[in-house]
């Protein structure tokens, strides 16, 4: 007898009669189908949208002057964005950028700045006349001209003056008429590390001394800063950490890391992110090995060569040099969206949406503008028209900062954003000209004001001590605190000088203790209790400041509590006491 036929066999058997390129064609649109959705393709999206691009995103205090005087007059940050067609991918823009990027040529004219504790800084300058095809007429680097705007433009992780994106941001300032001078970092840009001081990414004291020094040689010279990366991370946190008390103009920071912590999670996250966690690694090893002796007897140089990721190399080397307790107290104290509130000067932040390295759950949207709360309150506002809520609700959004708008766009990559069919430009280059030719013209440009301490955010003790760098930008070794003799007038300069008539009262105390006056005792008492008020005073008002915003705060719950839940709790009410109100208002008792 016959065994029953196989069911499969035919099927395999209709296989077989299938053409061998066709399981060719089916498997390379498999193929096809993953690697768009593996490297975050938009191709098809664009295209079924016409080609009109991306709106881009503002957000801002809604009672910012900062918008109403400037950003709204910037048409490229009210225009749209559109990535190069052949460049749809925030991936392959990102990796374009660093094995490309098309930059423009020119030659910077560089000076080589000592700092106060005898490191070495290379100010790279390129002069509008570099570019206009003028001639100069002096041999000094910096220009004697202070009607001309200086922009000074702090680079990203393990980058310096010939990175791609950085030569199109000088090139094209300097095309705009200004001049432009690249701050790189301390062991970068070709030259050797002079002290036992590195870089990283919450090292504010090379810019803050290079401004400094810009704005005392010329003294009625405009100054804008620009920081890209972890260079935009730098300059927010020098930006909150000084207050009013900086004599720049305005800022923009590019692509900034905001939270490094959250960064750190989010590099490690996906396989296409690890990639990127894998490549900074690297470059942070070789940026050691430029200065092997010195990280070899300030860190653990075993484990820096044998790092994977750029948790691996802050382990081994910035924890160590820095003093820090952990690589999350590093992240943490060095991450600027603390300092966020405490900026005192205009300042545009750039950033893309699909950003592969500094991710968007970090951006501090909340400092900026709270949205949807505020849409709600207008519309309670509108209906029941409650002066109390009105003032309340202006209250309230005062907390967000006045002083920043938040541009972020859906494309972008990290610190890309080609535009045009050929990939020729940098679309977040024009609109930092534009924002800043802008606010160089309008009367909204922030004036050094001297304050007697920095607005520097509650953290760690640890934060105190030297730094090392690590998630996006360097690494930084051991500082020595005491400045040199040689540059004690200009930190001296550089900070708030104590007021004449304390320096006469101290003065005339210790000329009163010398020549054994009895009364001495008392003022010396006196002067014990005037230095504990100044150091209470401004903790107290600190206090009160946040206990006003909390009171502010908490009746602002209330109202919002009672006004959403009353048509619930009204209801609930009318149905228990009810028939008792309605006995009472027609005039008669409680029946039994």
């Amino acid at each position: 007898m016959d065994s029953p036929s196989n069911p499969y066999l035919p099927l395999l058997q209709a296989l077989f009669q299938i053409p061998f390129h066709h399981y060719l064609i089916a498997i390379s649109f498999a193929l096809i189908v993953y690697l768009y959705d593996f490297i975050e393709s938009h191709f098809l999206q664009d295209l079924f949208s016409g080609f009109t691009g991306s709106p881009v995103e503002l957000t801002y205090n809604s009672c910012s002057q900062l918008y109403q005087a400037v950003v709204s007059k910037c048409k490229i940050l009210h225009g749209s964005y559109l990535a190069t067609p052949w460049l749809s991918s925030p991936h392959i823009q990102t990796c374009f950028l660093n094995f490309f990027g098309r930059p423009p040529v020119f030659n910077y004219k560089r000076q080589l700045f000592t700092t106060p504790d005898g490191g070495t800084l290379a100010l790279d300058w390129l002069m509008s006349s570099d570019v206009s095809g003028g001639a100069s007429h002096t041999d000094s680097v910096v220009s004697e001209d202070e009607s001309t705007p200086i922009v000074v433009v702090i680079p990203g992780l393990t980058s310096d003056s010939s990175s791609a994106y950085l030569k199109h941001l000088a090139y094209h300032t300097a095309k705009r008429g200004w001049n432009v001078v690249v701050s790189n970092h301390r062991g970068l840009g070709g030259v050797s590390i002079t002290s036992d001081c590195f870089y990283n990414a919450g090292w504010t004291e090379d810019v803050r001394t290079v401004i400094n020094y810009l704005h005392k040689e010329q003294p009625k010279t405009t100054l804008f800063l620009v920081g890209t990366s972890i260079g935009a991370n730098i300059l927010i946190k020098f930006l909150g950490e000084d207050g009013e008390n900086i004599p720049i103009a305005g800022a923009v920071a590019v692509c900034s890391p905001w939270d490094l912590l959250i960064s750190d999670r989010f590099i490690t996250r996906r396989r296409v992110q690890k990639f990127y966690d894998r490549a900074l690694a690297v470059g942070l090893q070789g940026y050691a090995k430029l200065h092997q002796p010195l990280f070899s007897r300030l860190a653990n140089w075993e484990g820096i060569e044998k790092s994977l990721s750029i948790r691996d190399f802050d382990n081994h080397a910035t924890r160590i040099v820095g003093k820090y307790e952990t690589v999350d107290t590093f992240y943490r104290c060095c991450s600027c969206a603390i300092f966020v509130q405490s900026v005192s000067l205009p300042l545009l932040c750039i950033s893309a949406l699909d950003d592969p390295v500094c991710t968007r759950e970090a951006i501090p949207w909340d400092e900026c503008k709270y949205t949807t709360l505020l849409i709600y309150l207008v519309l309670i506002n509108l209906l029941s028209l409650d002066y109390f809520c009105i003032n309340l609700t202006c209250h309230f959004f005062d907390r967000a900062n006045k002083n920043i708008v938040l541009a972020t766009v859906k494309h972008g990559g990290h610190l890309a954003f080609f535009e045009g069919i050929t990939a020729s430009s940098l679309w977040w280059v024009r609109a930092v000209n534009e924002f800043l030719s802008v606010l160089n013209s309008s009367q909204y440009m922030h004036v050094q004001k001297k304050i007697s301490k920095p607005n520097t955010p509650v953290c760690s003790s640890i934060d105190q001590g030297p730094y090392v760098n690590v998630t996006e930008d360097g690494m930084v070794a051991a500082l020595n605190k005491e400045p040199t003799m040689d540059n004690v007038e200009q930190l001296h300069e550089s900070h708030d000088r104590v007021p004449e008539e304390k320096v006469n009262e101290q003065n005339a105390l210790v000329t009163n203790a010398k020549s054994g006056d009895s009364s001495g005792a008392a003022p010396t008492s006196s002067t014990h209790d005037a230095m504990a008020l100044d150091v209470i005073k401004p903790l107290k008002r600190y206090i009160d400041q946040l206990s006003r915003q909390s009171r502010w705060s908490f009746w602002l719950l209330v109202y919002i509590a009672i006004t959403t839940s009353w048509p619930l709790v009204g209801s609930a009410l009318y149905f228990v006491f009810g028939k008792k109100l309605r006995d009472i208002l027609l005039g008669g008792f409680p029946r039994r």
